[in-house]
């Protein structure tokens, strides 16, 4: 009888022992993957396309609107509301110069589509920074969640910009692997009101303002950085404010940049 029990002991215990081997290794690797996830690499490591250097605007489309500043009234193209029509046609950049408004047109909405240079850098590992010749102005894109506004800090030209990379197959940055192509989505709020157009077109501090950044590299060498931004805004707007700008990439370090002043007319 004692001999039997050794044997169903001793069989018990060679199922047992294979078995805490196999629970003891998948809790190492799950440990191994939490802290894989707790270390994700920064969004400057992970981005899956260089957007960094100096980038010049193509004005193909809207030249009239864009290279000169139009008349009063000429806005064919916004799906302004009644309210954002009747502001329109007020404009009057005299009033604009005498409050010190002049950089209306020179907010997050509205910079990207003036005509001039764009200097793309890393300020750090998780923020993108876009300086512009017109304006001189500079934007901060942030990856991460959106930081809480300083209490009592008001609307800036450039608001809060919160950006992420948009991966293809929907995968997102910062869990390692090699990352495959993709664009950069950036969203931004808190923005001081300010005009879409040079000639008055409003937009107001609830606009929301989302951008798609993408580049491209053609068979001549040629590189193109393509932004699509989307403007929402239901103060001033019937409904989203679509536009395309592109720009083309210059060569190495640009000792032609020039930034200027806001300028009202």
């Amino acid at each position: 009888m004692p001999y039997r029990m050794l044997r169903m002991r001793g069989a018990t215990l060679c199922w047992i022992a294979p078995a805490l081997v196999l629970v003891m290794t998948a809790h190492t690797w799950a440990q191994r993957g939490r802290g894989a996830q707790g270390s994700a690499a920064a969004p400057k490591a992970t981005a899956p396309v260089d957007l960094t250097g100096y980038w010049v605007s193509v004005v193909t489309e809207d030249w009239r609107y864009r290279m000169v500043t139009p008349k009063k009234a000429d806005h064919p193209s916004v799906p302004l509301n009644a309210e954002g029509v009747r502001i329109a046609d007020a404009w009057d950049p005299a009033k604009d110069e005498a409050a010190g408004e002049q950089c209306k047109a020179y907010g997050a909405a509205g910079v990207m589509r003036a005509p001039g240079r764009l200097h793309i850098t890393w300020q750090d590992d998780n923020t993108l920074k876009i300086e512009t010749e017109a304006g001189t102005q500079t934007r901060l894109l942030g990856f991460g969640p959106a930081q809480a506004a300083a209490s009592g800090s008001a609307p800036a030209w450039q608001g809060e910009s919160v950006a992420e990379w948009e991966f293809a197959g929907g995968r997102r940055g910062g869990r390692g692997g090699a990352a495959p192509a993709g664009d950069l989505k950036v969203v931004t709020t808190r923005m001081r009101p300010g005009y879409l157009q040079k000639n008055g077109v409003p937009y107001s501090a609830n606009a929301v303002l989302t951008e798609y950044f993408a580049r491209t590299v053609e068979a001549n060498g040629d590189s193109w950085l393509i932004l699509t931004a989307v403007v929402e805004d239901p103060q001033y707007l019937t409904g989203r404010f679509v536009r395309s700008t592109h720009y083309k990439r210059l060569p190495g370090n640009n000792s032609t940049w020039e930034p200027e002043p806001c300028t009202a007319r």
